[in-house]
Parts: C-alpha cells; sequence; structure tokens
C-alpha cells in the first residue's frame, strides 16, 4: 500500500474543501480547484459539465473503467466552531463526507499519474457534481452519452455508522429508491369558535398522516423494506390561533428498495387522499416526485471487490442490509456494471459519533487510508 506518501497531500485537499464548500449545481470554485490540480498531472482532463470533471489515465490500454466521488455540500449552516478549518461560506457545509470522497480520488489520481505502468487499465477519474439535490449530477452526466461503452464504474461512501476500520459490500440493492411527495388538501376556513360552519382541512390532513403508516403496516409484505415519513405538515398562521385554516400542506419522502413497492406506496397515497377527502367534500393535489432509483451491485463485480477487500483488509469486510438512503450514484449502475460500498468512518461515540447531514457532521481522516486504497486496488486489479 502506498497510502502514507499522498496522506498529507490528500488530508491538505479534504481541508480546503471543507472550508470552501459549495451547494449542488453550484460548484464552480470546486470545479476549478479539482482541475487545478488535474491539469498539473499527465491526464487527459474531461469537462464534462460546468461543475464535474473526468480525468482519464492510460487512454487506450486494457478495460474502460470508473472511480467516482461527489464533490458538492449541503445548505445548513456549521455548527463547530473549533476547526481551523471549518466553513467559510455561510449557511454551506460539507456534512456527508464529500469533502473526504473528492480529496481521496485525487490522491489516488496523483498515484495513477506517477505508477501507469503498474496501472493495466483506463482509468476514469469522475468529479461528479449535486449528488444532494434531485434529479441529481449523475443522471445529467449519464446523458451526455459518456459512460455508455464503460466496464465498471466504482464508488464509495465515507460511512459514520460503519466502525473505524470495516467495509461493507453488498450485491444487488446497495441504497433504496429514493422518492418525496407534496400534498395540499383544500377545505374552507372559518372561526374557530364554530368548527361546524368550516371544513377543517388540519382535522383531515392528520387523519390522512396516520393512515399513511398502514401502507407500510398493512399492505407491503413484512420483509421488504419500505419507509414513509411524512415530516411536513404546515397549517394556519402564529397570531391566528382563533382561525380555522383554508388549506393546509404536507410533504415527505418514500424509501422503498422495489420498483414494484415504489409503485404501491404511489397507489396507496392517491387511495388514502381520496378517501380522506373526497366524501366530506374536500379536495387535493399530489405532486410525486420520483428521485433516485436504488443503486444495483452488480453480483460479478461485486464479488471482485469483495474478494480484493479480503484480500487486504482480512477480517473487516461485512455485509448490512441496504442503505435506506438515496444515493444518484444508480445512475452509473443503471447503465453500467458497477458496484457502491460503505467505508468504516465511525466510532462508537465522541468527535465522530454525529450523524451525516447533522450541522456538528465530523469526517474521520483515519478512514481515507482504507479509501485511497480501495480506489488504487480496483484500478490495479481489475480485469
Amino acid at each position: 500500500m502506498n497510502y502514507e506518501q499522498y496522506k498529507d497531500r490528500i488530508i491538505a485537499y479534504r481541508r480546503h474543501l471543507h472550508a470552501h464548500p459549495e451547494v449542488s449545481f453550484q460548484e464552480y470554485e470546486t470545479a476549478a480547484f479539482i482541475r487545478e490540480q488535474l491539469y498539473n498531472m499527465d491526464c487527459k482532463v474531461v469537462e464534462l459539465t460546468e461543475t464535474s470533471t473526468v480525468a482519464v489515465f492510460n487512454e487506450g490500454k486494457g478495460k474502460k473503467i470508473g472511480l467516482r466521488a461527489d464533490i458538492d455540500a449541503l445548505p445548513m449552516q456549521e455548527q463547530r466552531t473549533d476547526l481551523e478549518f471549518m466553513s467559510q461560506n455561510k449557511g454551506v457545509m460539507h456534512a456527508c463526507g464529500h469533502d473526504g470522497h473528492t480529496a481521496v480520488l485525487l490522491g489516488a489520481a496523483h498515484y495513477f499519474d506517477e505508477h501507469r505502468a503498474s496501472i493495466p487499465n483506463e482509468v476514469h477519474c469522475i468529479f461528479q457534481h449535486a449528488e444532494e439535490l434531485i434529479p441529481g449530477g449523475a443522471r445529467e452526466m449519464v446523458a451526455t452519452g459518456y459512460f455508455d461503452d464503460f466496464d465498471f464504474i466504482y464508488g464509495h461512501h465515507l460511512w459514520t455508522p460503519l466502525e473505524l476500520g470495516f467495509i461493507d459490500i453488498k450485491e444487488g440493492p446497495a441504497s433504496a429508491n429514493s422518492d418525496i411527495y407534496h400534498i395540499t388538501i383544500k377545505g374552507h376556513g372559518g372561526h374557530a369558535s364554530q368548527p361546524n360552519l368550516a371544513l377543517d382541512p388540519l382535522v383531515l390532513g392528520a387523519q390522512f398522516v396516520n393512515n399513511l403508516q398502514t401502507i407500510v403496516s398493512r399492505d407491503v409484505y413484512p420483509f421488504d423494506p419500505v419507509v414513509v415519513s411524512n415530516t411536513i405538515f404546515q397549517a394556519g398562521n402564529i397570531g391566528a390561533e382563533n382561525v380555522i385554516a383554508d388549506k393546509i400542506t404536507l410533504g415527505g419522502s418514500v424509501r422503498t428498495t422495489k420498483e414494484e413497492n415504489r409503485q404501491l406506496v404511489k397507489r396507496q397515497m392517491e387511495r388514502l387522499l381520496a378517501t380522506t377527502c373526497e366524501s366530506v367534500g374536500a379536495t387535493y393535489k399530489l405532486d410525486y416526485l420520483v428521485g433516485y432509483d436504488g443503486v444495483y451491485n452488480d453480483p460479478e463485480k461485486t464479488r471482485f471487490v469483495k474478494q480484493l477487500a479480503e484480500t487486504y483488509f482480512p477480517g473487516k469486510v461485512v455485509t448490512k442490509d441496504p442503505m435506506m438512503g438515496g444515493e444518484d450514484f444508480s445512475a452509473f449502475s443503471n447503465i453500467v456494471p458497477s458496484t457502491y460500498v460503505f467505508i468504516g468512518a465511525g466510532t462508537k461515540a465522541g468527535e465522530y459519533d454525529r450523524p451525516h447531514h447533522h450541522p456538528r457532521f465530523a469526517l474521520n481522516e483515519d478512514a481515507f487510508e482504507m479509501a485511497f486504497d480501495m480506489f488504487v486496488e480496483v484500478a490495479k486489479h481489475y480485469k
């Protein structure tokens, strides 16, 4: 392994990126920084979209493989003021680990630049924009046709729910389909003292939210993972406590690992809304946005990755249940045999126990070594 030679550079890259985060589809300075490093290497640099970049090493040699890292941050204010490299961009933070993903792939690019003779394949380092925002940057990159003839694409996530030193590799579903919905229910308002003269949409909304959970508990096969979370419920205004509102707004997310369950939830949501509202004369509008597909790990390619990991990290390979979060790496896995794994970056308590997307999220830089090694060894051993 060669990580120690690149460690300081990778950590410096990560801390620079953490201090200068940019949200999805606006990663202009991030892309410029990445391209600046790549233009100092002997590689072909492809500016595939405004803020996505691909670095090609060993063009025309062996199999055509991709290594992917996402580059965007989240629209949230960092609350860790103890960091020397805390975010300098107000209201924007790397709270998921993409700064680490990007830094590690840049470090691997340096390795490929300096050891190209030992790499038997044409390696494409994919610096992907906009993972955090539907419809996602991967879908935009795939739409260019650039990846249509690839043999294999590999990616990973630095993952704090998994203990440092372990790597989670699974065949088949690796993440969930990730959809969102918004609902408006309209009744007619009135005075809070005369509810009999109004049609209260808040009551209808409460009934709907309670009944929504029967989709999972009564309509879905018990061993199929499905999560329906209503996260938005807006009605009325502070200061108008004596007013029954005319309408309410609901919203939330749906996570499934099978397409038939994805369609079932949408159908049953429509049915519940119709049952709740139409019988009393209320109206509703459902906007259901189909988001990221679930990532599917090609079994054959994933067995290769697992065997590689077991060789270099014996006793550290585990297989967990599919992540129920969304991941737009699925746009790649939908068209190219792919593998996406999770690299442990957490500890049982302390500095690294905040969940991803938390304003005090901290990334364990000790996890970079395994991430770097996996990028390098996949490129060296894929046949």
